[in-house]
């Protein structure tokens, strides 16, 4: 026990704040252990470079020395990561104390910065600068170094699938000429584990369920600066499902009429993710009958002679259990409701592991982290359970230029920028803003904005607002302009519908030397003298979408119904029914052929006295490649424009591989295909001329393509030639844009 507490040495920081960062208070008595404790914690402030604590007689005696203070922080070299950024990421602050233990752990922070850009022999420094006062300025001296680069990615032991297979799974990629915008030719041990990962459900999902990676390295050669990844993997046999079956141990679920939820089949290869389904599936409709403490467990038995494995899935009472919390860390831009809303549970429900997995899926899905890692810690009593989501965010916004050319009459360059943001000021908001511009003052805008979870519901709310202005050779100039307003909500995991307001103006304006007798329709003559137009509808529509892959499908369909009724005002009454459904299945694995089959077809009837011209379809090029935009279907007889028609229908069939000689790291793919369709029915008022083309004759085209997965989007060039047409159709046989997988 001592009397007093006598403080030596502290000038700026004050005696006072030295007292109040020890343990020990006069009158009470303390041991050594006190003592220990208050020296950690007065090293912990940062503040003192050397503590000491002695006793004389009743006098505790703590003498310190003062670190100095930091006056300024500057970069010095930098030219790839930006001060803001550096600024962000260090500890040692302007005011704060100069400690060499946070300075060299800084140190390390801007290295590892670095390497994740690809520059792992970034070399760091410091320099000091005493300003009086006790105060310095400091400077990180960086310097950048040369980029790291992946010369070969190679596979050992792979039998089943090729190099060039397997490495189109990984996310790493060889060094190429565009790797300074992609940047997917960085090395790291976190994305290294990350590949040995999406190896794994590669091939867990395609029946090899004994498969494992044996080893994985990544060798540095420090003359050339370039790294060689190389993976060894055992594939083990291939498996195929055996019996499946449910069973049950809580009174009141019935496993019979569990068996219709599951995914898995038999006979059918053995899929991982097959599995996961049928236990989401299995799990949610047992938690909504009232059974939340539940657990779903799938029981593999293999059959080693025929390479089959048979799955029980077993539903019993699991541990009554609840949330205490979920804890969220690592998110330093990410706003944390937008992660805890991905979880269909929260404090105080009842804890279930399959809801968990569920949401770890979906915060995947977002795009928003590049790392995700939820555990469980026990809480503060055996039936409570805490949730620990780990993440860390990942660059979410992104700038784009796209060009286009297409061939014929109304052809020409079309260029557009783009800069959106997925995650918007961290609140999981998408925004997107456009413009672009062609041949023939050709001008586009456009600006949309979605809210994912409208009023903290899972709904999708949110609007488009687009300009659309083009010249029609010398007839007239075309403006359209609008406004969608739109709300999503899922209806399963996989099912969706969306409601939408739509508002369209269009105008058309007289450019040229047109009259009656010559050189353009009728219906279009009356849109000039009569406009501008208005059209006011409302729409809703269904979509159903499977795809494993948004960028590169190669399973599952996707779906899409409209309904769509104007005549909320305007000059527009109508009613339309329109669709589409593309299925995708990968024909070889080996060759990575991945196959396709699209439809689509459309109505459109008056609800009024007439129909006008933009009312009603119009389809080319895009449905039917071989033909121009608004290249088939019904024309006025006189000066061959494009009416638009009532009914259409179209189907494509298409086969996707990878260039023969050509790395598919660079992202090229080859395809072939066979387009079909028609377009038929017109019912626009006010044409005296002769309308041709109103029958359902079909069209059809073959040819190939280049697809490019390119840093600046999906770009893609077709080449196709008309084999069914009519006389009056209007070909374009070259066609270079933007990709479209409808």
């Amino acid at each position: 026990m001592v009397k007093r507490i006598n403080v030596q040495g502290a000038g700026r920081i004050g005696a006072d704040t030295v007292r109040a960062n020890i343990d020990i208070v006069p009158g009470k008595q303390f041991s050594s252990a006190d003592v220990d404790s208050s020296v950690r914690r007065l090293y912990a402030t940062g503040y003192f470079s050397d503590v000491k604590i002695n006793v004389s007689g009743g006098t505790l005696n703590v003498s310190v020395s003062e670190n100095e203070l930091i006056n300024q922080v500057v970069f010095n070299g930098n030219r790839k990561i930006k001060d803001d950024k550096l600024a962000g990421i260090v500890q040692t602050k302007s005011l704060g104390p100069f400690s060499k233990t946070l300075i060299d752990a800084d140190i390390q922070t801007i290295k590892d910065a670095y390497a994740a850009i690809g520059r792992s022999d970034v070399t760091v420094t410091t320099q000091t600068a005493p300003v009086g006062d006790g105060r310095v300025n400091l400077a990180f001296v960086i310097n950048e170094g040369e980029r790291t680069k992946i010369t070969s990615i190679d596979f050992e032991g792979n039998q089943a699938y090729s190099d060039g297979r397997l490495a189109s799974v990984v996310s790493t990629k060889k060094s190429n000429f565009l790797s300074f915008l992609t940047r997917k030719d960085v090395y790291s041990e976190d994305r290294l584990r990350a590949d040995e990962e999406a190896l794994r459900q590669f091939y867990f999902n395609h029946g090899y369920a004994d498969f494992r990676v044996v080893s994985s390295n990544a060798t540095l050669d420090p003359a050339t600066n370039e790294y060689k990844l190389t993976f060894q993997v055992e594939e083990g046999p291939r498996y195929t499902f055996g019996d499946i079956n449910v069973e049950s141990t809580v009174d009141g679920v019935n496993a019979e009429e569990l068996k219709g939820l599951v995914e898995s089949r038999s006979g059918d290869a053995y899929a991982a993710k097959d599995v996961q389904k049928s236990m989401d599936a299995i799990s949610k409709r047992v938690a909504s009958a009232g059974y939340p403490f539940a657990r779903v467990t799938p029981r593999g038995n293999r059959n080693f002679q025929n390479n089959t494995i048979g799955v029980d899935y077993l539903v019993d009472q699991g541990e009554r259990a609840y949330v205490e919390r979920i804890e969220i860390r690592g998110n330093t831009r990410s706003r944390d409701y937008v992660i805890r809303r991905e979880f269909d549970l929260s404090e105080g429900d009842a804890f279930n592991q399959e809801m968990v997995s569920r949401a770890k899926r979906r915060l995947e899905a977002l795009g928003y982290f590049s790392a995700i890692n939820i555990s469980t810690q026990q809480g503060s009593a055996p039936d409570r359970v805490v949730i620990v989501v780990d993440v860390e965010d990942q660059p979410t916004g992104s700038f784009g230029v796209g060009a286009g050319y297409t061939t014929g009459n109304d052809g020409g360059f079309t260029v557009e920028a783009s800069v959106e943001e997925k995650n918007f000021l961290g609140r999981g908001q998408y925004i997107r803003v456009a413009a672009g511009g062609g041949q023939d003052n050709a001008r586009s805008y456009s600006l949309s904005f979605t809210e994912p979870y409208f009023l903290g519901y899972r709904l999708a709310a949110g609007f488009d607002i687009y300009k659309r202005q083009t010249s029609r050779e010398t007839y007239y100039d075309y403006t359209e302009e609008g406004v969608t307003l739109r709300v999503t909500a899922p209806i399963t995991e996989e099912l969706a519908t969306t409601l939408r307001y739509n508002y369209r103006r269009y105008e058309y304006e007289g450019a040229g030397n047109w009259n009656n007798n010559g050189n353009l329709a009728p219906a279009y003559q009356d849109l000039i003298r009569n406009g501008p137009w208005t059209s006011s509808s409302v729409s809703q529509s269904l979509t159903y979408n499977t795809l494993d892959d948004q960028n590169l499908p190669r399973e599952g369909i996707f779906a899409q119904l409209t309904h769509e009724y104007a005549g909320l005002g305007g000059d527009s009454e109508f009613y339309k029914i329109y669709g589409k459904a593309r299925y995708f299945q990968t024909l070889s694995d080996e060759m990575d052929l991945i196959g396709s089959l699209s439809v689509g077809a459309g109505y459109v009837t008056p609800t009024g006295d007439k129909l006008n011209v933009y009312d009603q379809f119009s389809i080319g090029g895009r449905e039917i490649r071989g033909f121009e935009s608004n290249g088939i279907g019904p024309r006025d007889a006189v000066t061959g424009d494009a009416l638009g028609g009532t009914t259409y229908f179209v189907a494509s069939a298409e086969a996707s591989f990878p260039l023969p000689a050509v790395p598919q790291d660079l992202g090229f793919r080859g395809a072939v295909f066979a387009d079909a369709g028609t377009l038929f029915g017109n019912e626009v008022s006010n044409t005296p001329n002769a309308v041709e083309g109103t029958d359902s004759a079909f069209r059809a085209s073959v040819g190939a393509s280049l697809i490019w997965a390119s840093p600046f989007g999906p770009l893609r060039v077709d080449y196709a030639v008309p084999v069914a047409k009519e006389e009056f159709d209007k070909e374009q046989r070259f066609r270079f844009g933007i990709s479209n997988q409808f």
